[in-house]
């Protein structure tokens, strides 16, 4: 071998350990990198005419197990969804009250209506006592402030979602536009034999960033580039000049749905919503469109069942600011004057203007086999007569109408504005035991989802661990990596070194 081959090859060396140390710093420096696969080097021996030529640096490429990949980006939805869920569920779990408190003071709905039983009891006692009847007024005052408390929780929560729903748009555009744009750059890099290794972990990290927004699909193709698509197929574009998820912003009330009244998302024009799950995106859909539509429905059907109880015998305590009932208010919407009862419940401005009527009633009850017992007001009732507060007592607060007949159910099925949301209980017991099962309900629900994440969260860990022993960099590995080729850079070196050191004595030989 010639002392110009030996310098080509040991050149060719210093070129490849170049490559490779460039590549174990690369990884070092991304270790921490979301998405990151580990980066590895190609060299192969050169031959030219049978004889060695050196080294022949390949193209750089990444470690990738494509079906772990694909179901870490699915949990990373769940996850994303369940956590999105828990924070805005979180400040209605607080309204909730304490179950740990003492009975009368845990804040808690059924504690409320407990309470304004508790008054009237103690009203039973001395009818015409006048702080006795300002205590009922308190307690129901309470109830509704409280009520009112919850359900503008319920909207202030909802109206979070759906400004969170524009920003996950804006977010999922950016991360598919990215996506396409990375795509564009990996085709033309192989098609002119780059290495696009660095782009196909950029594009990962986009692919990570989008998985946390909404449960996507992915496919890659021969020439490099990305399919995307919903978790139900729905083709989402990389390369739309604009979007291409399409939505606007809005003020959402307690009668505004989807679909109805509240702005969609499309693609092209139509209208892709129900394609949108998991993800920060479809948890804000599902909490905006049915989570807070049904604790609205169900706070707005006990309120509902609250006032129309206290009105069927004889006293119309709960009612909205203009003083009428559900059914009538110019308030509440659809269905029955329900949607939004909540909202505005209060203590009738009559009965809080003239609280005797808490004793005498605020009107004439007719006799009805089917519905509650005869009952005409008195305000000359004397100061021992009980009979509207028994009448409360026994019924309002009991599961009977009168004797024998049993309370209309409050509503639990086709509530809502559409029509479409029901409550996951029944609507016939007594008030406190409905007010109990409500939050225990919402509870519920909330509580699963943050024992769901839990769950998930630690699959998403595993998952994560399992990823990272495929596709992950070890530090430790590319320290040691590192080494080596540095030991192995320093004897080329010496080779280069050794062939000038002979080819300065060959031409001082000469000369």
């Amino acid at each position: 071998m010639s002392l110009s081959s030996s310098m080509t090859i040991a050149a060719s060396g210093l070129a490849a350990l170049q490559s490779e140390m460039a590549v174990a710093s690369q990884n070092i420096a991304n270790a921490g990198t979301a998405g990151y696969a580990k980066e590895t080097s190609s060299v192969s021996s050169r031959t030219a005419g049978g004889q060695p030529g050196g080294v022949l640096i390949g193209l750089t490429g990444t470690t990738v197990n494509t079906a772990l990949e694909a179901t870490l980006y699915t949990q990373n939805a769940t996850v994303s969804a369940l956590t999105t869920t828990s924070n805005i569920l979180a400040p209605i779990l607080s309204l909730q009250g304490s179950t740990s408190a003492s009975s009368g003071s845990s804040g808690t709905l059924s504690d409320a209506v407990g309470n304004l039983q508790t008054s009237l009891i103690t009203l039973e006692a001395g009818p015409s006592n006048a702080p006795s009847q300002q205590a009922v007024l308190a307690a129901a005052g309470t109830l509704a402030a409280g009520i009112q408390t919850t359900a503008a929780a319920y909207q202030t929560q909802r109206q979070a979602t759906q400004e969170a729903v524009v920003d996950d748009v804006t977010s999922a555009n950016a991360s598919l536009a990215l996506i396409g744009s990375l795509s564009d750059k990996i085709a033309q890099g192989s098609m002119n034999g780059v290495s696009t290794a660095d782009l196909e972990n950029q594009r990962a990290a986009a692919m990570t960033t989008l998985s946390g927004v909404l449960s996507v699909q992915y496919k890659e193709t021969s020439n490099g580039d990305m399919l995307v698509s919903t978790a139900d197929g729905q083709s989402l574009p990389t390369r739309a000049t604009s979007g291409p998820l399409v939505t606007t912003d809005a003020t959402i009330g307690v009668s505004d749905a989807y679909p109805g009244s509240i702005p969609t998302i499309t693609i092209g024009g139509r209208d892709v919503t129900a394609s949108l799950t998991g993800g920060s995106l479809g948890a804000n859909l599902v909490l905006r469109d049915q989570t807070l539509p049904t604790m609205q429905a169900e706070l707005d059907s006990f309120s509902s069942g609250l006032a129309t109880r206290f009105d069927a015998q004889g006293l119309t305590l709960f009612t909205d600011s203009a003083g009428n009932l559900p059914g009538a208010s110019t308030t509440a919407t659809s269905p029955a004057g329900q949607v939004g009862f909540a909202n505005v419940i209060q203590v009738n401005p009559a009965v809080t203007a003239d609280p005797s009527i808490v004793r005498d009633g605020s009107h004439d009850v007719t006799a009805d086999p089917a519905g509650a017992s005869a009952f005409t007001i008195d305000p000359t009732r004397g100061t021992s007569d009980t009979t509207l507060i028994d009448r409360l007592l026994d019924y309002t607060f009991g599961t009977n109408v009168q004797q024998g007949v049993t309370q209309p159910a409050a509503g639990s099925t086709g509530l809502g504005v559409n029509g479409s949301l029901s409550t996951p209980y029944s609507g016939t017991t007594d008030l406190v035991s409905l007010a109990s099962t409500l939050t225990s309900a919402q509870a519920s629900t909330i509580n699963q989802t943050t024992t769901g994440l839990a769950n998930e969260t630690s699959v998403q860990t595993a998952l994560a661990s399992k990823v990272a022993t495929v596709s992950g960099v070890s530090v430790d590995d590319e320290m040691a990596s590192i080494v080596a080729l540095q030991n192995a850079y320093a004897a080329n070196a010496k080779v280069i070194s050794g062939v000038q050191t002979m080819f300065a004595a060959l031409l001082a030989a000469i000369t």
